[in-house]
């Protein structure tokens, strides 16, 4: 270890204090698993499509330790390093956060991708997995390289699965926990970032360290949603629950704005009852026939969108049952108990059941459809932010004044979400919400090349960031897995937390090598100058 520790940094010193980044002549593996790699287009892409910053060099670890011995070189250099890091895992950034100009990517897929699932005896007196007062009684110790459908597809065969998901699986556990991780169920247990047990990360320091919520509290919070600004996440410890062999999932139409965000909060308001919640705006018949792609039920639903100039919106409400009885008898009574309670389009309600996995795993469908169409590997110039309660009419007509619904390609996703789920320890940011109410607004959008080029990307995109700047000014709502244009964004962004932040900067990155594509630090030397982002 001493002497591959010598050969690297050796290597990466020599070569990051010179003027020159094209350094590497061939991806030769001279310095063993932490050999500094050729660029590969992946390394530059991201699903955002966007944007595209080209790295000099790609690292692909095979364990903690050879992350540990790049970054501690990296911030060792003196007088400063010129490279940056990124963390990259399954590529799902939207504006080339997990890019690396002119630096250093980390394919931290290229990480051990195990999952270990632990079943402890339940606590005396239980005869379930309830888990005791200060921890679950089953968890997986899981590689932060691994897929969430990979994590789940291994807890189901012990019958258990994590609490708090995203919609789509096959993104990587680092990833999503260093941004947020959010669903139906972040109403019912929070986001994926507030259901971990304890992390293995790698400071921008080079430091491998094992925390918790009481072992090196301050770096455990910081990484989750810290955007990759403290560590590389390289292992998680997820509590479990039972997993439910069948889901009852449930699908209902709105023509009122009203009368579906008060279904909604009607429904988060019974967690005893109801394990998913979330909902969407039906703008057009193709919104209404992509978001069934993996919803097994015949609609009998023919809504009349109206005429140009006068267009007509529908909402959504989705809804599940965790059915832990095999004659559904359990779900069915919920299910009932609740869909008497809303106000649905009569006779506009629908319901299936369906397998929990394939639940979980219904995107992958919409994906294979939007595969099929090209507009999987296109632009997709999103929009997703947090919206307080009492501003989510006003942000809803902002949009609707942005946008086409005619032409417009991809659901549109609103749902609410509880803000005392969220651990206000954590670097993730939520709007301040005096009733405990915001909501989810997350436009996913697809761009077929064909009709829309850079151009009118970029016109997309300008008018996404009107629309964010006016809701985060006029309604204090915040952005999620967003970008903003410069680090005076940033310091807006974080409010009263940016001082918290940037003194966890200081602490675990002072020389600001992780997570560059963020653009939330400038680069700065020992001496105090700044390098350009």
């Amino acid at each position: 270890m001493e002497l591959k520790a010598l050969y690297l940094c050796a290597a990466v010193v020599a070569v990051l204090l010179c003027s020159s980044v094209d350094f590497i002549q061939s991806p030769t593996d001279v310095l063993g698993p932490v050999a500094l790699l050729e660029p590969t287009p992946s390394s530059a892409r991201d699903f955002g499509a966007v944007v595209s910053d080209a790295p000099f060099a790609v690292v692909r670890p095979e364990s903690p330790d050879d992350i540990a011995l790049l970054l501690g070189a990296l911030s060792s250099a003196a007088p400063s390093p010129r490279a940056t890091v990124a963390a990259l895992g399954a590529g799902h950034s939207l504006h080339g956060q997990a890019q690396a100009r002119g630096g250093i990517v980390v394919d931290t897929r290229a990480l051990l991708r195990d999952v270990q699932v632990v079943v402890a005896p339940p606590p005396r007196g239980h005869g379930d997995h309830s888990g005791g007062a200060t921890e679950p009684a089953a968890y997986a110790d899981v590689g932060a390289g691994a897929l969430w459908v990979e994590v789940l597809e291994e807890c189901l065969r012990f019958g258990l699965a994590p609490l708090s998901w995203t919609d789509y699986l096959y993104l990587t556990v680092g990833g999503t926990l260093s941004n947020g991780g959010i669903s139906g169920q972040t109403f019912k247990h929070g986001p994926q970032i507030s259901n971990v047990l304890q992390l293995e990360v790698v400071t921008g320091k080079g430091e491998v360290v094992t925390c918790s919520p009481t072992k090196i509290p301050e770096l455990f919070f910081a990484v989750l949603g810290g955007l990759g600004q403290f560590g590389i996440i390289t292992r998680a410890r997820i509590p479990l629950q039972l997993a439910p062999p069948k889901v009852r999932w449930v699908r209902a139409f709105y023509d009122s704005f009203e009368t579906f965000t008060g279904d909604q909060e009607l429904l988060v308001s019974m967690p005893e009852q109801v394990d998913y919640v979330e909902g969407f705006m039906v703008l057009n018949e193709r919104a209404l026939h992509s978001s069934s792609i993996a919803f097994p039920a015949q609609l009998n639903f023919s809504p009349d969108f109206g005429s140009m100039g006068r267009k007509k919106v529908y909402y959504c409400i989705e809804f599940a049952v965790h059915d832990s009885q095999k004659d559904s008898s359990n779900a069915e009574h919920a299910m009932e108990l609740v869909s008497e309670k809303l106000s649905y389009l009569r006779p506009h309600m629908y319901s299936v059941d369906v397998s929990y996995f394939d639940f979980l795993n219904r995107v992958r469908m919409e994906e294979e459809s939007l595969r099929s169409r090209g507009l999987w590997d296109v632009p997709h110039p999103w929009l997703n932010v947090f919206v307080p309660k009492h501003g989510i009419t006003r942000f809803k007509d902002l949009l609707m004044d942005a946008i086409s619904a005619d032409d417009f390609e991809g659901p549109i996703l609103v749902y609410p979400l509880l803000a005392d789920k969220w651990d206000r320890n954590t670097s993730a940011v939520v709007p301040a919400t005096p009733d405990g109410v915001m909501y989810i607004f997350g436009v996913l959008r697809s761009t077929d090349p064909a009709r829309c080029g850079r151009a009118c990307v970029e016109s997309i995109l300008a008018q996404h960031r009107r629309v964010a700047d006016e809701a985060c000014r006029g309604i204090g709502a915040k952005q999620y897995l967003a970008r903003p244009p410069s680090p005076a964004s940033w310091r807006d962004h974080f409010g009263s937390s940016w001082g918290r932040f940037a003194a966890r900067k200081a602490r675990f990155d002072p020389l600001h090598v992780l997570g560059p594509g963020q653009g939330i630090f400038p680069r700065t030397d020992p001496a105090g100058r700044r390098d350009a982002m």
